[in-house]
């Protein structure tokens, strides 16, 4: 279950290949300052993984948490849709 006080954010899993951790990335659109168009933004975040391992190309939700590493400040709170990987 997320955390109420907690910010959380969606992304679909882009690397499983280090141990106990994934690479989550972001995407959100947001309105061109000038010309208005709706652009997406991408940004990627190394979330820690403990009891709940997610698989490349799941979507997850993830939740801030202390720093864990140098670059690991999130943690995978759930899982929110599975994979749909045919091999």
């Amino acid at each position: 279950m997320p955390d109420k006080n907690k910010q959380n954010l969606i992304g679909k899993v882009i690397s499983v290949k280090m141990n106990k951790t994934v690479n989550v990335e972001v995407v959100r659109t947001i309105a061109h300052p000038i010309y208005k168009k709706r652009i997406k933004k991408h940004k990627k975040f190394l979330s820690h993984v403990s009891e709940i391992v997610p698989k490349e190309g799941d979507v997850v939700r993830i939740t801030a948490t202390k720093p864990i590493s140098k670059n690991k400040r999130w943690r995978v709170s759930e899982i929110l849709q599975e994979s749909k990987n045919l091999g």
